[in-house]
Order: structure tokens, then C-alpha cells, then sequence
């Protein structure tokens, strides 16, 4: 069973998160109400997100402090912020979000359909990094001790290699087919930069695969960063 990735809802008002859950519902994700900064900052402790839809006005805490600190913990300063806000104060207003670390800001009333669209590609991208992280668990695991142990008794792990590779080709393929989707819907900069990141390490992973193959010298492997 594949999990669901968890998508963040932050807004003080509870007509406003009662409107974002009716549109993402869709998405069959697991929404996350915070009804505010502070909220959100606390759920963010233990939880991991696939994006987070931030209201820009709330008392308190705003939008712009909440994503200041998103943005200076190592554990979530990577996780993509798309601003909603229900006023519009020019290019200045917009640009301080974006300096804030948004990935979006997107003035209300918006278009269901679009922001649906938005979430829906990060919510992939997520999923394609976990994918990848487990991938990289695997061969981790058979270089520090698969690989010594089948050494030692005279063994090629062909059938664990033969399976990881599968897996990790069936990976490649959606991410090549959801890159070609970016590129067909002029997607956002920060999504498409996301996307390349991704096809970056799933090709450091199959190098450091390839090496493993018998004949390679496949001990020497090293498996590339998963930041």
C-alpha cells in the first residue's frame, strides 16, 4: 500500500481550511488543519509534508513569520510554501513572499482547478523523492552487509540487484513522464527545478546500481547524497 503524502493547511479562519479541503480532496491526501502559525510550526515537529498551503494574514503569527521559521530548520526548510492571501498590495507585497521562501503566492479568490494543479505536482515530486529514499535504503543495506556476506560464501546478490533495479527503473519512469508534464504545462520555475533535482539523484542511484553488477567492482559503490 503506498502511503499518502500529508499536505499542510494553515488559515485562521475555519470557512477558509473547510474550502481548501473541499478542493484538494480530490488530490486522496491526507490534509492537515493549522489554524495557526504557531499551529503549523507544531505539527511541522513531527510530521513531514508534502507542501504547505499558508495564509498570508493571521493574528498573531503571520504568514511571513511562519515561514521564516519553516524556512530556518534544517527538518523542513525544503518543504515547497504556496502563499494564499486575500489582498493584493502590488509587486512589493509578492516579492516579500517569494524572499520569505514561497514557491507560489496566489491571490483569492483563485481558480480551484489551479491550485489543485499546483499542489498536485508537488505532491508527486514528494512522492518520487520517497520512492528514491527507500531505493537508497535498500542498496545501502546491501553494501554494508548483503555484499560481504554473499563475498564471503562465494555468491553473486544477483536476485536483490535484479529487484532493486526494477524498482528503481519503474521510478525513473514516472519521473521522466511527470518531468515531460512539467515541460507540456510551462509548469512553475520551483517545480521544474524540483523535478531536475530529482532526475539528478535518481541517476547518481543508478550509477551507484550499475556499480554493484558483477564485474563492476561493484564493492567500491558509493551511493550519492539524498538532501
Amino acid at each position: 500500500m503506498v502511503q499518502k503524502a500529508k499536505i499542510l493547511l494553515v488559515d485562521d479562519r475555519p470557512e477558509n481550511l473547510l474550502a481548501l479541503e473541499a478542493i484538494l480532496s480530490a488530490l486522496d491526501q491526507t490534509l492537515v488543519r493549522a489554524s495557526s502559525g504557531e499551529e503549523a510550526l507544531k505539527a511541522l515537529l513531527t510530521d513531514d509534508f508534502a507542501v504547505i498551503l499558508l495564509d498570508v494574514q493571521m493574528p498573531g503569527m503571520d504568514g511571513f513569520e511562519t515561514a521564516a521559521h519553516i524556512k530556518r530548520r534544517e527538518r523542513t526548510r525544503d518543504i515547497p510554501i504556496i502563499f494564499l492571501t486575500a489582498i493584493n498590495h502590488g509587486p512589493h507585497h509578492t516579492f516579500r513572499g517569494y524572499a520569505a521562501g514561497a514557491v507560489d503566492y496566489i491571490s483569492k479568490p483563485f481558480d480551484p482547478w489551479v491550485l489543485r494543479a499546483k499542489v498536485s505536482v508537488f505532491v508527486e515530486l514528494y512522492m518520487k523523492n520517497c520512492q528514491l529514499r527507500e531505493q537508497a535504503a535498500l542498496l545501502r543495506l546491501q553494501l554494508e552487509g548483503g555484499a560481504q556476506a554473499d563475498a564471503g560464501a562465494g555468491r553473486e546478490p544477483a536476485g536483490l540487484l535484479a529487484e532493486l533495479s526494477a524498482r528503481l527503473a519503474a521510478v525513473e519512469e514516472q519521473a521522466e513522464a511527470l518531468s515531460k508534464q512539467l515541460d507540456d504545462d510551462s509548469a512553475d520555475a520551483a517545480a521544474v527545478a524540483t523535478a531536475a533535482h530529482l532526475e539528478r539523484k535518481l541517476t547518481g542511484l543508478r550509477r551507484a546500481l550499475d556499480a554493484l553488477e558483477p564485474g563492476t567492482g561493484g564493492g567500491s559503490a558509493t551511493l550519492p547524497s539524498q538532501s
